[in-house]
């Protein structure tokens, strides 16, 4: 008998991972608690933006005209616990308020919900993203809670999507990790990744803590290796070097590669800043803070690139905002996403409309989240509209649309032709070329 699937949570990954099981012919059904989000769901539309996620709901969400059925959602706990055999656990695990460490009561939450329900074998699969030690906490829990006793097993199977690329990194991920206890769950999570497996993805197998170790550390990494880049910057700006050259030359040493080596005003979104701070609040309670010390001036660096990129808007313009229309261009963490969690962007938006400055933000897909962030900045249709009458123009995220503005265009409608490039993505010789005054993070003299 073919494998049925739940899945808990249907945000960003939820929804995302019961539509690509679904793709890969499971029988599935999403459970949320939010009544609203399961109608629109169910309806075919996902209340977020994510490249093709859309078309690939409706391809299977019951209901919809043309589709396989196979994927319903629901509210019902009791409905999810008769109908599954292997159930995601996809909610979300925010940073705590006012602390570093991560908030685990979504987490708990389902587990508690989810157990008394599971009265014949069953295996639970967490896919949050959870402070190591987590997992063997949470099998102790499921264990006591569920009719079917130690027939209820926990296994934990990272997730590593990336926003923008969500539905490849599912259907066809560059590794498949899964913390088991049993041969049992090890073959049922090799059947539910049968053809991913085949197509090539590695499927390594691990014990609990390294599983929820592999996320965190991953996300560590990465945060570093931005972090890195950036300091590397902030020497080019008082060296005179030009840190885009700087990254493309170490980018050539395979040992370090050129993913993640672009300079710019730093990292943001769901993910990274709570990561990376999440994993030093738990190895502090692990006795293990000193491992994991470097990661503080990791986050410095972040967040310094942000008040950098304010700091130099505010010399261009004469040394005070007051008066001066200041035109951000993106407003989103990253491109093609609608999501504005900790946004660099919208930070720097923020901190200069504070300062006095006439702000106005355009984003080709985050603007009714932005305007929910930040009210009392103001918004525009278009690139062409936000510019119009701007003491300087700010590019602080990467979307291809603005890599392809015409700066003689852009150079009709404003005050003053000064562009600030946040994100090192547009080319200084065709701006200057247009009349613009053109600064770029980390090259002083590019």
């Amino acid at each position: 008998m073919a494998l049925r699937i739940t899945v808990i949570g249907t945000g960003y990954l939820g929804a995302t991972h019961a539509a690509a099981m679904a793709e890969l012919g499971f029988e599935v059904l999403g459970l949320d608690v939010v009544a609203e989000k399961v109608e629109t769901l169910s309806a075919g539309r996902v209340p977020f933006y994510e490249p093709g996620l859309e078309e690939l709901l409706r391809r299977h969400v019951a209901g919809v005209a043309g589709s396989t059925g196979r994927l319903r959602f629901t509210t019902s706990w009791e409905e999810v616990g008769t109908f599954g055999d292997v159930h995601f656990v996809c909610v979300n695990t925010p940073q705590k308020q006012g602390e570093y460490a991560c908030d685990m009561s979504y987490v708990d939450r389902a587990v508690d919900s989810l157990a008394p329900h599971l009265t014949r074998p069953a295996l639970v699969v967490g896919k949050s993203t959870v402070p190591v030690g987590s997992a063997e906490r949470l099998a102790r829990r499921l264990t006591e809670l569920a009719p079917a006793g130690e027939a209820a097993e926990l296994a934990w199977n990272p997730e590593f999507l990336r926003e923008g690329f969500a539905i490849e990194d599912t259907l066809r991920p560059d590794r498949i990790v899964v913390g088991v206890r049993s041969e049992r769950a090890e073959e049922l999570l090799r059947e539910v990744y049968a053809k991913p497996i085949a197509e090539g993805s590695p499927f390594v197998v691990t014990d609990f803590p390294t599983a929820e170790l592999v996320k965190t550390a991953a996300n560590s990494f990465l945060a570093t290796k931005i972090s890195f880049i950036n300091a590397m910057a902030e020497v080019c700006e008082t060296a005179g070097g030009d840190v885009v050259k700087l990254a493309e030359a170490l980018g050539h040493d395979d040992r370090i590669g050129r993913k993640f080596l672009r300079a710019g005003i730093g990292f943001g979104g769901g993910c990274l800043p709570k990561d990376i701070r999440a994993f030093m609040a738990r190895a502090g309670e692990l006795g293990a803070d000193q491992a994991l010390t470097f990661l503080r001036e990791v986050d410095s660096i972040n967040m310094r690139r942000r008040s950098h990129m304010v700091d130099l808007a505010r010399e261009t313009v004469g040394g005070a905002f007051l008066g001066q229309r200041v035109a951000v261009l993106g407003a989103t963490f990253k491109p093609d996403s609608d999501d504005v969690r900790d946004s660099p962007a919208l930070n720097v938006a923020g901190q200069i409309h504070l300062q006095g400055g006439q702000v106005t933000v355009y984003d080709p897909k985050g603007m009714e989240n932005a305007r929910r962030v930040f009210p009392t900045l103001g918004y525009a249709e278009s690139a062409l509209d936000a510019v119009r009458g701007a003491d300087v123009v700010l590019h602080l995220t990467e979307w291809r649309e603005f890599r392809e503005l015409d700066p003689q265009v852009l150079g009709e409608a404003v005050a003053r032709r000064r562009v600030l490039d946040g994100r090192n993505t547009l080319d200084p010789v065709l701006w200057r070329k247009a009349g613009w005054s053109f600064r770029a993070l980390g090259r002083p003299t590019a």
